[in-house]
């Protein structure tokens, strides 16, 4: 049993997948460790890619008969082999040095969202209610704690805990959005801990940056 298993759903954009994939397989010790991408549109590009270049490390799933990354994103809990798990979303890059940390008991672990300047961070988000989202970026700083803390939520794009841990999204949700804030209230409900690890770095692509978003977007979902 691998230690680590990183996850990530996608949906029509194998060029991120590419690119989060290649820089895992690059920058990060893999020994001990793989990859499942949960393919929620159906892409035989992608399905062809891993095939041809997973070599052991990278595991393609389809899984279509459920829209929504909720969904994908549980599938890969079901999959995983790993004794913890570490669910991103498919268009991020981790700092060297997220997968030596050692996740304490049934906690549910996050990590600081690195801006795109790469000078810049966000440790948590602040429980506020804004252009239907709960939760919004809490302040930016530009030193990190040394330690791991308690926060109250961070964006889904990035969350990690023990497999035999894991609490669950709704099999119920649908479309794209709603994990964050639900998850971490989930763990809490449940007695235990939410915290921000200094140690997980990631940056994130936002489509607000002028990307296309590949799946749709639906207010109703």
């Amino acid at each position: 049993m691998p230690k680590w298993t990183i996850g990530m759903p996608s949906y029509n954009n194998f060029t991120e997948v590419f690119f989060t994939v290649q820089s895992l397989r690059m920058h990060h010790d893999l020994k001990d460790a793989e990859i499942v991408i949960i393919d929620n549109f159906g892409d035989k590009v992608l399905a062809n890619w891993v095939k041809n270049n997973g070599k052991g490390v990278v595991r393609y799933i389809r899984d279509t008969e459920i829209q929504g990354v909720s969904h994908a994103k549980n599938r890969v809990f079901k999959e995983a082999k790993g004794e913890f798990v570490l669910c991103i979303d498919s268009h991020i890059l981790i700092k060297r040095g997220a997968l030596d940390v050692e996740l304490e008991g049934d906690n549910f672990y996050q990590g600081p969202l690195m801006y795109s300047s790469c000078t810049k961070y966000s440790l948590a988000w602040e429980n506020v209610w804004r252009k239907h989202m709960w939760g919004i970026w809490g302040k930016t700083v530009s030193e990190l704690p040394k330690e791991p803390f308690e926060i109250w939520a961070m964006g889904a794009g990035f969350f990690a805990c023990r497999r035999s841990s894991w609490l669950g999204f709704n099999p119920g949700f649908r479309g794209f959005g709603g994990e964050s804030g639900y998850i971490q209230e989930k763990y809490r409900k449940a007695g235990r801990k939410v915290f921000c690890h200094p140690k997980m770095v990631w940056v994130h692509l936002f489509h607000n940056e002028g990307t296309k978003i590949p799946f749709p977007l639906k207010l109703q979902d």
